[in-house]
């Protein structure tokens, strides 16, 4: 089975989020499965930067306001696996995000940018581009991507089947409809059962009208996205749906996320032998210059500083906690960096609490995979969490998650609790509401857990076990590939389409 990957970003080359994690891994794991895969990229100067051989299939002219625009194939330096590169200088070579201007604003022309991304995929997918390799399936990923399906669906002749995968539908590439006419779409599309969302273009209602199979990254969150708390306005068009929306679980990259193997940390180990954790933190502490103190309880977070990651119920939390728990030494260490005023806050409590909080406000691969290997435990206190990939690494890690029971969160860790521990199934901390109060009675039950050792290493040991490999999710896929293929009607074509 060949099958074309679109998406904007992919892990190493250029990251974000978990997008990038999921593109940089997945593909592989297909190939293993036994499908030919090859991704369609954006040009960016750091995707353009990790190509091999790139090699132009075709010229494409002047598209989507950029006057030249080349197809390239090559291949990825750090694993071999082919990729055609949509190289158009003009929108896409610009350092920095890969969504946003250096002020911080969305760049003023990523409708044209990401058109361009959908367009390509399209036309690859239509066999147009490039005759010698035509996908059996195009796999489009967020709202970047999504227009592919939009693009393949108003094609009057034979089309690809089509996959969707919501990586987060709280970002959906909203545009004003004045810029319909960029698109070179027919203007049917411009109703609310095509493109209008709120008088509004969204992106991301191409990808949920016109796929085959839409899908996201975890069984919890397919089912919340059909609410309203968690729908984004959007869960009617998903309700719509039924059956057509699926929830497979992201997976590890164990090439990437294995302290018996990872190059960044202070000192390797396995479940096997647990001593080079003890190392790992000590080296973290004196790094971020907490006390170093092996029995003082750690708790990381690594993770964008956002409201819908939840670290408003951390900072809330924190003055209660550090008091509270004085006499365990309690400490806490923040990486990432996001909303202005929570990286304040963070700053804030680490002048005030020297020895025992951290805040490094930065995006660092390394430092992640120190923070994942020193800390004791690893909080995910997310207000809605679609798969979550730390929580994933830091199980890997024989740290502990303590997680709001939401999204893929819910899926992946099973809460400490009477029952789970006499079944040995137990592997973190979940809590309920998102509040502060929630949260520190779970960091509560955390420290308790933690002052009982042999209860500790077990759920280290438990974590460390679970298998959350991509292969069973390229399974799902490659299944899901094939019930696309069967023909089934691309949901919400227009009356008159």
């Amino acid at each position: 089975m060949r099958v074309l990957f679109a998406a904007a970003e992919v892990f190493p080359l250029i990251k974000t989020g978990g997008l990038a994690d999921v593109a940089g891994a997945l593909p592989g794991a297909l190939v293993a499965g036994g499908a030919d895969v090859r991704l369609v990229l954006p040009g960016l100067p750091a995707i353009m930067a990790g190509m091999e051989r790139l090699t132009p299939v075709c010229e494409l002219g002047a598209l989507f306001g950029a006057g030249r625009v080349t197809l390239r194939l090559g291949h990825m330096a750090h694993n071999g696996m082919p990729a055609y590169v949509v190289d158009a200088p003009y929108l896409y070579r610009r350092e920095g995000n890969p969504y946003l201007a250096q002020d911080g604003k969305d760049w003023p022309d990523n409708l044209q940018r990401f058109a361009l991304l959908g367009w390509a995929a399209a036309h690859l997918a239509a066999g147009e581009l490039d005759p010698a390799w035509v996908p059996d399936v195009m796999h489009v990923h967020d709202w970047h991507a999504a227009m592919a399906c939009a693009y393949a669906a108003s094609h009057p002749g034979e089309r690809v089947a089509t996959v969707f995968t919501i990586h987060n539908l709280a970002y959906q590439g909203l545009f004003a409809m004045d810029d319909f006419h960029l698109l070179g779409l027919p203007s049917r599309l411009k109703v609310s059962q095509g493109l209008e969302y709120h008088g509004l273009l969204s992106f991301m209602k191409a990808g949920l009208k016109f796929a085959h199979r839409v899908t996201t990254v975890s069984p919890t969150y397919a089912r919340e996205i059909a609410t309203e708390e968690f729908g984004c306005g959007l869960d009617g068009v998903i309700r719509a749906l039924g059956g057509q929306v699926s929830g497979i679980l992201n997976g590890v990259d164990h090439g990437v996320w294995d302290p018996a193997r990872d190059r960044h940390i202070a000192r390797a180990y396995s479940a096997r032998s647990l001593g080079g954790k003890t190392q790992c933190k000590a080296a973290l502490q004196r790094e971020l210059g907490l006390n170093v103190d092996a029995k003082a309880p750690l708790f990381a977070v690594v993770s964008r500083l956002t409201s819908q990651k939840g670290l408003d119920l951390v900072l809330a939390a924190l003055p209660d906690l550090l008091q509270g728990v004085a006499n365990t030494g309690l400490q806490f260490a923040v990486q990432g960096n996001g909303d202005s005023d929570l990286e304040a806050a963070f700053s804030a409590a680490a002048k005030l609490h020297p020895g025992r909080v951290a805040v490094r406000l930065l995006y660092d691969e390394p430092l992640a995979h120190r923070m994942m290997a020193g800390a004791d435990a690893m909080l995910v206190p997310s207000r809605f969490e679609p798969c979550g990939l730390t929580q994933l690494y830091a199980l890997c890690y024989g740290t502990v998650p303590v997680v709001r029971r939401v999204g893929g969160l819910a899926d992946t860790v099973v809460d400490v609790t009477p029952h789970s521990l006499e079944s040995d199934t137990a592997t973190g901390f979940q809590f309920g509401p998102a509040s502060a109060s929630a949260l520190s009675e779970a960091i509560a039950r955390a420290v308790q857990a933690y002052r009982q050792p042999q209860q500790w290493h077990q759920l280290m040991l438990r974590g460390m076990a679970q298998d959350f490999s991509w292969k069973a999710a390229a399974s799902q896929y490659l299944a899901l590939y094939e019930a696309a293929r069967q023909g089934l009607p691309v949901h919400g074509r227009p009356a008159g389409g």
